[in-house]
């Protein structure tokens, strides 16, 4: 009997504790019934609330109400409670990605070429630049460097004078160093400035005068001139000349005022014109 007693009691206590918590309905749940079930029946009351429980419900007025009438989400309730709300979903906080700068990625492959664009008209023409610096000394010139100049041509055809001056065309070439001796005009050309020396070789012709020039430029400078004679025979003339650049010397035969002629054969040549550098002027 003593443990039996002992449990008895701390069932009455347990129950006399719960009791009013147990049997307490939520304020919803009461609204609800009353709207729905109409007035109550007559002749019955609510029973008169413990004083614990009214200090709970004025503590719950004054700090858990809110102005629309809608109870805080800190407010706590038992699962078994009807109608207890769900938690309110938890608003995630939102993120500029625009201010943020991530590392500078590598950089990618080179592209197709695109097409050539129209070509555009020329621009005007612009200001002139400024005058550059000048430039350094070049290195020294060779001094072993030489200038050379030579020529030796042949004619293997007679020439009778006629109502004009001829030039003497010569048809035989022995030496013609750098081409400077004209073979279809039959004038030497200096390209290389300086002192020269010249020589004339003819043939007179029997019972006939021979009369020519050697010229430079347009000028007679000498003459070689034979009388008339029984015999044939070689004349010859020579001298040296100062020329400048693109100076011409050349061999010119007298107008006819006389019977005036050259001799030559095709198996023999009997006029030569020679001449060569013997001097230039870049020399001191």
């Amino acid at each position: 009997m003593g443990s039996r007693g002992l449990r008895l009691r701390c069932c009455l206590l347990l129950a006399f504790a719960c009791g009013p918590v147990l049997g307490r309905v939520p304020r919803d749940q009461q609204e609800q019934e009353g709207t729905q079930g109409g007035a109550k029946e007559e002749g019955t009351q609510e029973p008169p609330l413990g004083q614990a429980e009214r200090a709970e419900e004025r503590h719950e007025r004054k700090y858990h109400s809110g102005q629309d009438g809608e109870l805080p989400a800190s407010r706590c309730f038992r699962c078994c409670d009807p109608g207890a709300p769900l938690y309110r979903p938890v608003q995630m906080p939102q993120i500029n990605i625009t201010i943020l700068k991530g590392e500078k990625g590598d950089r990618g492959d080179r592209g197709l070429q695109g097409k050539y664009g129209k070509t555009g008209s020329a621009g005007a023409r612009g200001h002139s630049g400024p005058k550059g610096q000048k430039g350094s000394m070049g290195a020294p010139g060779d001094r072993c460097k030489n200038h050379y100049a030579a020529f030796s041509v042949g004619r293997k055809k007679p020439l009778h004078s006629n109502d004009y001056y001829q030039t003497v065309i010569f048809d035989t070439e022995f030496v013609n160093l750098y081409s400077h001796f004209n073979m279809f005009t039959g004038r030497f050309y200096c390209y290389v400035p300086g002192i020269y020396f010249f020589s004339l070789n003819v043939h007179t012709w029997n019972q006939k005068e021979t009369y020519l020039h050697i010229m430079r430029n347009g000028a007679e400078v000498v003459i070689l001139y034979a009388q008339v004679s029984d015999r044939s025979i070689m004349q010859s003339q020579s001298l040296m000349l100062e020329l400048q650049e693109q100076d011409e010397v050349w061999v010119r035969l007298f107008k006819g005022e006389r019977e005036n002629a050259i001799f030559s054969d095709e198996f023999d040549t009997y006029i030569t014109f020679s001449g060569y550098l013997v001097k230039p002027a870049a020399e001191p």
